[in-house]
């Protein structure tokens, strides 16, 4: 069998959950295909979370009991994301007196070399590089990993974990994992990560300070090429939406404002600069295969979701998983023979099942779920009634 590989590109919460959807149907379907045998696993951005899990032996599905609030072992609730950078907002604070009195300073001692809105434009350094504390993601992954049969280091791993991160000051991508960087607990590399310029401050390591991976590129599907994978399966999340296929009401996404538009505009960016990756890897890898599962991008299901509502993440995980089968299926005549081709195989008869989903006992431990219903039943019937009346 070809050394096979996992990439996740980023996406925010909802770009994991779907990731995670997706990634339980290809365990599904794909005959061979063991996630806690995967060879190399490359995250990005929120990616990175769901890369970091998988490698820690955690499957898809049991990832996915966890999004529905199912397994209450391992609960996460997307609004501990958003708590305020106090701790930021207080730095920032603490340099504001002094910025104001060298502006004041400059203005009084040489007011014509300098304009005012000139000298006032040093106080933007007080402005907080992101509003929510990116420090929760660093807690509640290395508290995950500190359990048994789990790890937090690079190096310990059974398998290979690559979490891609910017270097700010240099403008580079940086693979944690790989040498020189393998030190860094897994935890906090993707912290760095998942640091999306605005929305949560550069995080330091090592003297150096780090932004979302995905700056540089989406997926970064290269790493794993060059560690030696000849199959790299790959999970995109955001494709940019086109209102008028989807049949929608409002066709034009301004009429929802900022957060739609800048959306819009970042998939945009992000998705063409993906496929031209891709294209260059044909050119770069030629014997290699990297397949690429994304959503349609008429469904307002994805592009719309809303993170913190219970239902919406259901959905979209439930969605993710259907409408990876199908794409399966659509392209199985293509893609069974380039699977046998690694050793894998397209489980045609699990992708057409329709009574398979991920908000139910899955098809084959249903009997079992059923079985283990009617002997409680019995055991509690015998209980009360001990004569048998």
């Amino acid at each position: 069998m070809s050394e096979i590989a996992i990439a996740l590109a980023g996406g925010g919460p909802l770009g994991a959950i779907y990731e995670i959807g997706a990634c339980a149907a290809l365990a599904e379907s794909v005959e061979g295909l063991d996630f806690s045998r995967v060879d190399t696993f490359v995250g990005v951005s929120s990616g990175a979370i769901v890369s970091s899990i998988l490698a820690n032996g955690i499957g898809p599905h049991r990832l996915a009991r966890i999004l529905i609030s199912d397994d209450a072992a391992i609960a996460f609730e997307p609004s501990t994301l958003l708590r305020p950078a106090l701790g930021e907002y207080a730095r920032r604070a603490a340099m504001l007196p002094g910025l104001l009195a060298d502006t004041l300073a400059e203005q009084l001692g040489a007011p014509s070399q300098r304009g005012v809105f000139e000298s006032l434009a040093r106080l933007t350094r007080a402005l907080p590089t992101g509003l929510f504390d990116g420090a929760e993601i660093d807690r509640i992954l290395g508290e995950l990993f500190s359990r048994d049969g789990m790890s937090n280091d690079f190096r310990t791993l059974k398998r290979k974990l690559f979490v891609v991160a910017t270097d700010l000051d240099a403008g580079r991508a940086v693979a944690f994992g790989s040498p020189g960087f393998e030190h860094v607990p897994i935890s906090r590399a993707v912290q760095a990560s998942s640091a999306l310029p605005g929305l949560f401050p550069p995080v330091e390591i090592d003297g150096r300070s780090y932004v979302d991976g995905a700056l540089i590129k989406t997926l970064h599907a290269s790493v794993a090429l060059r560690e030696g994978a000849r199959l790299v399966l790959c999970v995109n999340p955001l494709v940019p939406y086109n209102a008028p296929v989807a049949g929608a009401d409002e066709e034009h996404l301004e009429t929802r404002g900022l957060p739609a538009v800048l959306s819009q505009t970042f998939r945009a960016i992000i998705h063409s600069r993906m496929h031209t990756g891709l294209a260059r890897y044909r050119h770069e890898y030629p014997d290699a295969d990297v397949v690429l599962f994304e959503p349609a991008r008429d469904n307002a299901q994805v592009f719309f979701a809303n993170v913190f509502s219970y239902r919406d993440r259901r959905r979209l995980c439930e969605h993710a998983y259907q409408h990876t089968r199908t794409d399966l299926y659509r392209r199985r005549h293509t893609l069974a023979p380039l699977f046998e081709g690694h050793g894998l195989r397209l489980d045609l008869a699990a992708i057409t099942d329709s009574t398979r989903t991920l908000l139910f006992p899955r098809p084959d431990n249903l009997k079992a779920t059923l079985g283990q219903l009617d002997g409680t039943l019995s055991r509690l019937s015998r209980l009360l009634d001990p004569a048998g009346r």
